[in-house]
């Protein structure tokens, strides 16, 4: 799907040696980490460099988790544990549980994430009907987790356009764009920093009430795959800077 627009995105850079950018890369904990999009992201994010902490609310799953992407990767960059205490180790958090555990995982780790980036991927997926748009009541998932955060945790709002089968195909293969919400700039564009490392393609995409469209796409991109019969249909923007 190609949306039309007269911008670059901001958070596109050129990928400096690996060796180099390591000595200042935050930590990044996945909570939940032990799905497909958690361990997908773990396993680029871990291949650039990044000291990844995979979180689940079984620690034994999450080391368990961690073990395979470390065989598969090699080194020692990832480990895993509880969500709090995952949430607690890392410099930047990111959320990747469905919906259903979202409110739950929130307050599980509201205490260790104060302070901090705080990426949330969920999308309001309400099974069965996972092809129609189920927004809350209250506006987007994002802007709750804000709400329930606070003001001290920087929410960001990405990634709910990317299959996460995606993730596990080859990271030079830049198959979607990713929209990034939040109401702090640096935040979001420290965000499209990790869309980069992820192999794919940021774009700032405004405050964190924005967020509706993505997660709102989400349900239009499944009905499109099933309709199709399409693997991982997701978004790229297209157009020309003025």
């Amino acid at each position: 799907m190609a949306v039309a627009g007269d911008v670059e995105p901001l958070g596109t850079r050129e990928r400096g040696n690996e060796d180099g950018m390591n000595e200042h890369l935050p930590s990044i904990a996945i909570i939940g980490g032990t799905g497909k999009l958690g361990g997908g992201l773990a396993l680029r994010w871990t291949r650039a460099g990044y000291q990844v902490v995979i979180g689940s609310r079984s620690p034994d799953r999450a080391k368990h988790a961690a073990e395979m992407i470390g065989m598969e990767v090699g080194g020692s960059r990832i480990s895993g544990m509880s969500n709090e205490s995952a949430a607690a180790a890392g410099d930047i958090a990111v959320l990747t549980v469905p919906y259903a555990h979202h409110r739950d995982t929130l307050e599980s780790i509201r205490s260790a994430v104060q302070g901090k980036i705080f990426v949330d991927t969920t999308v309001p997926l309400v099974p069965p009907r996972v092809s129609v748009v189920q927004l809350p009541k209250n506006g987007s998932v994002a802007r709750e987790a804000q709400s329930f955060l606070g003001d001290t945790v920087r929410v960001v709002s990405a990634f709910q356009t990317i299959a996460a089968a995606q993730l596990r195909e080859d990271p030079d293969d830049e198959h979607g764009h990713v929209l990034v919400c939040g109401n702090d700039p640096d935040a979001r564009e420290t965000v499209l920093g990790l869309v980069e490392a992820a192999g794919l393609r940021g774009w700032h995409a405004g405050v964190i009430d924005n967020s509706v469209v993505s997660e709102a796409l989400t349900s239009v991109l499944i009905y499109v795959n099933r309709t199709y019969k399409m693997g991982h249909a997701g978004i790229h923007i297209v157009g020309r800077k003025k």
